[in-house]
């Protein structure tokens, strides 16, 4: 059980709705979390307002996405996300061994731009202060500038969630890995 009560979505405001809703029903099994959230409507409406737009764009291919976010929340150890991830990182083609073992020099599996984009989280999550161009320089051989931007905003904001979650002990919802199969 979270360390706050969960809202219901009719106790959020009118104009919040449509995005708590839409957010519990498409965005993935995230029920818990839009319940403590929206004890803030404006961070429902905004962050996962957020979320769902760049899933809608999706601009950045789901598989390196998906690496990136089991990465940064690998490193945080945050069940909530690793529980919620980790099957859709199967479901884009990586190993539950690859999965497991993300952090290793050369996961299961992992091409280049796999390895690339998964350093590329660990730096943005654990030394973005003495990020070198090297790094910028061969991601930009493999994405544009728009997915670069995105990629970091996605890794970025996986750190927050793995705060936010584990802080207030969101609990991975019944069922999350069978749903995501």
């Amino acid at each position: 059980m979270a360390r706050v009560r969960d809202v219901g979505i009719d106790e959020v405001p009118e104009e919040v709705r449509p995005v708590y809703e839409r957010y519990a029903r498409e965005y993935g099994p995230f029920l818990n979390q839009v319940k403590v959230f929206a004890h803030r409507p404006p961070a429902v409406k905004h962050i996962m307002g957020l979320l769902l737009e760049l899933h809608d764009e999706a601009v950045l291919p789901k598989r390196y996405l998906e690496i990136a976010l089991v990465t940064v929340s690998t490193i945080n150890a945050c069940e909530y996300c690793i529980g919620h991830h980790a099957p859709r990182a199967v479901s884009h083609g990586l190993s539950a061994a690859a999965v497991e073992d993300i952090l290793v020099d050369s996961p299961e599996g992992f091409d280049a731009v796999d390895i690339l984009v998964r350093d590329y989280a660990v730096q943005v999550t654990s030394n973005f202060n003495y990020m070198k161009d090297a790094i910028f320089d061969e991601l930009k051989r493999h994405f544009t500038e728009e997915q670069i931007v995105e990629l970091t905003l996605r890794i970025a904001l996986c750190g927050f969630f793995n705060r936010v979650n584990d802080s207030l002990q969101i609990e991975t919802e019944d069922g999350v890995e069978q749903m995501l199969a």
